[in-house]
């Protein structure tokens, strides 16, 4: 048994030390410094959001113990995630675990580098889901909770498997009292389009809402109880322009249900952005079917 035991120790540090050549300490606010993630060789670093308070004089622990300056290259305050670019070559970019591969129970360590060396600690996942809101209105492509105790200062590094591949990016500020990582594909999306843009991309209906409950045979066909009331509909918008009015129940855009606002928000996401789009809505208790073209929020 010492033995066995001592061979997983050993292998787990050294899951640790494999992955830490990927991991960075950030410097970006008054308090104790975070954790980020190499993402690219040419410089990406991918970190939590919440841990950069300041756009200039981001300062960055590499893994072999040099120092430099980062650049914020974008940030989604809705998933909590940055970008920072540090014009640094020859990193080490993370590799990122298979979603479909991830089972409740599997080993986990979180690993963070919030002083100049390593700190790691043990756990399981505990929980996984599908695609789920943040408090901020952001999706997340899957729900990752493990039983890892999130010390200060992990927030931006990976939660890694044993078998040494990054399962997501650790964030304490997603959900309350929960250790939460946010899984590569959703990483990923954002990633791309903060290093392409910026900023998020937004969709814009032009409408004012509230849920409200479809009439029985209505919610029969469309297999859901409750819609969006119209409450105001902006002269100009795109909703507007595709013929809704004030009094109009939207039942569904884009093939995707509308039963409350989050599905509304969900359906607004960046890559509908100038696409023409077909909508469901109720009118006098009739069913029409329009085409929107979604426009960007300023």
């Amino acid at each position: 048994m010492a033995g066995i035991l001592e061979q997983l120790s050993n292998d787990l540090g050294a899951v640790v030390q494999r992955a830490g050549v990927g991991v960075v300490r950030v410097s970006a606010r008054r308090r104790q410094a975070a954790s980020g993630i190499v993402w690219s060789a040419d410089g990406l670093i991918v970190t939590a959001n919440h841990v950069v308070e300041r756009d200039e004089n981001i300062q960055i622990g590499l893994p072999d113990g040099s120092k430099t300056t980062a650049v914020l290259a974008g940030r989604d305050p809705s998933t909590d995630i940055a970008v920072l670019k540090v014009e640094t070559s020859g990193l080490t970019p993370a590799v990122w675990a298979d979603e479909r591969a991830l089972k409740v129970g599997h080993l986990v360590v979180a690993v963070g580098r919030p002083e100049s060396t390593l700190q790691a600690a043990l756990g399981i996942i505990n929980t996984l889901d599908g695609e789920w809101r943040t408090m901020g209105g952001g999706t997340v492509s899957s729900f990752v909770q493990s039983e890892v105790v999130m010390y200060p200062g992990f927030s931006g590094g990976p939660l890694v498997s044993a078998g040494g591949s990054f399962v997501g990016m650790n964030s304490s500020a997603l959900a309350r009292g929960m250790s939460i990582a946010l899984p590569p594909a959703t990483l990923r999306s954002v990633v791309e389009t903060l290093a392409a843009h910026g900023r998020m991309r937004r969709g814009f209906l032009g409408v004012s809402a509230q849920p409200a409950r479809l009439p029985a045979p209505i919610a029969e066909q469309f297999g859901q109880e409750t819609a969006l009331l119209l409450i105001s509909v902006e002269v100009g918008g795109p909703a507007e322009a595709a013929g809704m009015m004030m009094g109009d129940v939207l039942v569904s855009l884009d093939g995707l249900r509308i039963r409350h606002m989050d599905d509304l928000m969900g359906a607004l996401a960046g890559d509908r952005v100038g696409k023409t789009v077909p909508a469901s809505v109720v009118r006098g208790g009739q069913v029409l079917e329009l085409k929107v073209t979604i426009s960007e929020r300023e």
